[in-house]
């Protein structure tokens, strides 16, 4: 469990600096924008309010169902794998080391399983981009 805590707290730190670093960037590319269109901002501009069009098509339900779709596929892969080659898994006492190796096989399945999902998705939100341009 200790092991747990030192990676999820350098992944604070970690995760808190970069923040800031795009806190402070993001704002120093405003300013420059901000003065690179500053002279051709007029009243006039914003007489109508500033309008924002939404994408007509939003991907977010396809993204997590594939990202899910991938995940359940690959512990289905990952149960598969473990009975293949521990033959010890399926009995009620099963030594450290298939524990061990069962638990690699099974988060390397739902990572390249996740990850395979997430790929496919961005393939068919692409297609569907250059299908509507």
């Amino acid at each position: 469990m200790e092991e747990l805590m030192i990676v999820a707290n350098v992944a604070i730190v970690f995760g808190v600096i970069y923040k800031l670093f795009e806190l402070f960037a993001g704002r120093r590319e405003r300013m420059m924008l901000i003065e690179k269109m500053g002279d051709k901002l007029t009243p006039e501009t914003f007489k109508n309010g500033i309008m924002y069009r939404p994408s007509l098509y939003s991907f977010g339900g396809l993204r997590i169902g594939c990202l899910l779709l991938g995940l359940g596929a690959g512990l289905l892969v990952g149960y598969m794998l473990a009975c293949t080659t521990q033959p010890d898994y399926l009995s009620d006492n099963y030594p450290y080391t298939v524990k061990e190796a069962v638990s690699i096989i099974y988060g390397a399945c739902v990572l390249l399983g996740g990850g395979l999902g997430l790929v496919i998705s961005y393939l068919i939100e692409k297609e569907q981009w250059k299908k509507n341009k």
